[in-house]
C-alpha cells in the first residue's frame, strides 16, 4: 500500500472530572469521551526519499517534530527501522487548541496509517500503548466511540453507544492553553463534581435526556472566568432548545446536544449573528462498532 486517505475525528467530553494531581504533574481524571463526526482529512504517501514531509492547510501550524502527527510517524519509523519516507498532508477542519483533541486525533490516524502502510502488524492495544507517549488523549482517539477514561486518560473502558442526537459545536475566536487551565484548577477547590456515574447509567438506558442532565466539566469554572463568552454561547444554545450545553475539554469549544436538527441550525445561526463564534458546526455523534 503506497497511499492512504484517513479521517481523524474530533471528540467532546460528556463529563470531565479531576480527582487529584500526581507528583509528576499529571492529573487523575474521570471522563466520558465521545467521538463526533467532525474530522481532519489526512493523506499519507510513501516516498523513496527517506524522512518525513508534513504539510497542512493552516500556515501557523508546525510541520516538524512540534506537530503530533509528525512525531507519531517518527516514533514508528525509529522503532521499526523504516528506510522509506512518508509524505503526510493534513487538511484541518477540527478547530485548533479548542478542547476537541484535533492534534491527538491526527497522531492516532498517523499511527494507524503507518501500521497499515508498512505492514507492522501492531494490534489496536499495541498502537494505544505507543500513543500514550505522544499524549494522554491519543489512545482514546485510536479507540474512538463512547468511552470512560480514567488515570491520566489512558485507562479506557468502552461504554454503551451514545443515543442518536445532533451536536452543535461553537468555537469562539480565542485559544486556550490546557496547561494554564489545569494550573489554575489546582488553586481552586472543586466544589461540585459532575455525575459521571449518572451519565453512564443514562447511556446504559439509551436515555439522551438523562445523559444531558448529568453532563458536567470541572475545568469550565476556570476557563469561563478568563473567557465569559463561553457562558454566553452556552446560554444561547439552551435558549434555542439544547437539552444541555457545556464546554469540551479545557475549552474554549462549547457543544450543545439537540434532538432536532433545525433547532441546532437555528442556534448556530444565532451564535454567528451575535458574533460569539465564527466557527460553528452541526454534526452528529460517531459510535464505534465493538468486536
Amino acid at each position: 500500500m503506497d497511499k492512504l486517505e484517513l479521517k481523524a475525528l474530533g471528540k467532546i467530553n460528556l463529563g470531565l472530572d479531576v480527582l487529584g494531581k500526581r507528583e509528576n504533574g499529571y492529573h487523575d481524571v474521570r471522563m466520558v469521551m465521545q467521538t463526533v463526526y467532525l474530522y481532519d482529512q489526512i493523506w499519507m504517501v510513501k516516498t523513496k526519499e527517506p524522512g518525513i514531509r508534513l504539510s497542512t492547510n493552516l500556515f501557523y501550524l508546525p510541520v516538524n517534530e512540534n506537530n503530533l502527527a509528525y512525531r507519531a510517524a517518527e516514533l514508528l519509523m525509529k522503532e521499526f527501522g523504516i528506510q522509506e519516507g512518508i509524505k503526510i498532508i493534513l487538511d484541518k477542519h477540527i478547530p485548533v487548541a479548542a478542547g476537541m483533541a484535533g492534534g491527538s486525533s491526527n497522531a492516532a490516524a498517523v499511527l494507524f496509517g503507518m501500521n497499515r502502510m508498512f505492514s507492522l502488524g501492531l494490534s489496536q492495544k499495541e498502537l494505544m500503548e505507543r500513543g500514550v507517549s505522544l499524549g494522554a488523549d491519543v489512545p482514546y482517539c485510536i479507540m474512538r466511540g463512547t468511552v470512560l477514561a480514567e488515570g491520566i486518560g489512558e485507562k479506557l473502558t468502552p461504554l454503551p453507544p451514545m443515543p442518536r442526537c445532533f451536536v452543535l459545536l461553537a468555537k469562539p475566536s480565542i485559544s486556550v492553553s490546557t496547561k494554564m487551565v489545569y494550573e489554575k484548577l489546582d488553586s481552586h477547590e472543586i466544589a461540585k463534581h459532575p455525575d459521571i456515574d449518572g451519565i453512564i447509567e443514562g447511556l446504559k438506558g439509551r436515555d439522551l435526556l438523562s445523559v444531558a442532565a448529568c453532563m458536567g466539566n470541572v475545568l469550565e469554572k476556570v476557563t469561563v472566568e478568563a473567557y465569559p463568552v463561553i457562558n454566553e454561547i452556552k446560554e444561547v444554545m439552551k435558549k434555542q432548545g439544547a437539552l444541555n450545553a457545556m464546554m469540551s475539554g479545557s475549552g474554549p469549544t462549547v457543544f450543545g446536544l439537540f434532538d432536532d436538527k433545525k433547532k441546532a441550525k437555528k442556534a448556530a445561526f444565532k451564535i454567528r449573528e451575535m458574533q460569539l463564534a465564527r466557527q460553528t458546526y452541526v454534526t452528529g455523534v460517531h459510535n464505534t462498532r465493538r468486536r
